[in-house]
């Protein structure tokens, strides 16, 4: 218990109280001690996520590009295979630098939930 004691103290930051031009400290209340963190606030909008997936599924090399719509199904409407579809959503984590768990991408069948996936995810980008 000491040594974590003695750690804490080394690590921790003293918050200083912030004082605000023309009021007195006891208006400023809890604000006088905030801390600001920074936000990863550069997601994408939902249509800069469905352009670019739709350009991942038109540029693969046995789809049509005239067939793809956001709520195309990969096997269904564009006729390809389950190693097809695992390629696609290869190129997919590509494009977004993601890495997709192998259980969420075998439910990834269609550009709808290629979508939804990838705007839900938060390290998208």
């Amino acid at each position: 218990m000491a040594l974590r004691n003695a750690l804490l103290r080394h690590l921790r930051v003293p918050v200083q109280n912030l004082a605000v031009r023309g009021s007195n400290q006891s208006q400023i209340g809890f604000l006088g001690s905030m801390r600001a963190f920074s936000s990863h606030d550069d997601h994408l909008s939902k249509q800069d996520v469905v352009d670019r997936v739709l350009d991942v599924v038109k540029s693969f090399p046995k789809v049509d590009p005239a067939k793809v719509t956001p709520e195309v199904h990969f096997q269904k409407d564009l006729g390809l295979d389950s190693l097809d579809t695992v390629e696609i959503v290869m190129a997919i984590e590509e494009e977004f630098k993601l890495e997709i768990p192998d259980k969420e991408a075998d439910k990834i069948d269609s550009c709808s939930l290629a979508i939804e996936y990838v705007f839900n995810h938060p390290m998208s980008s």
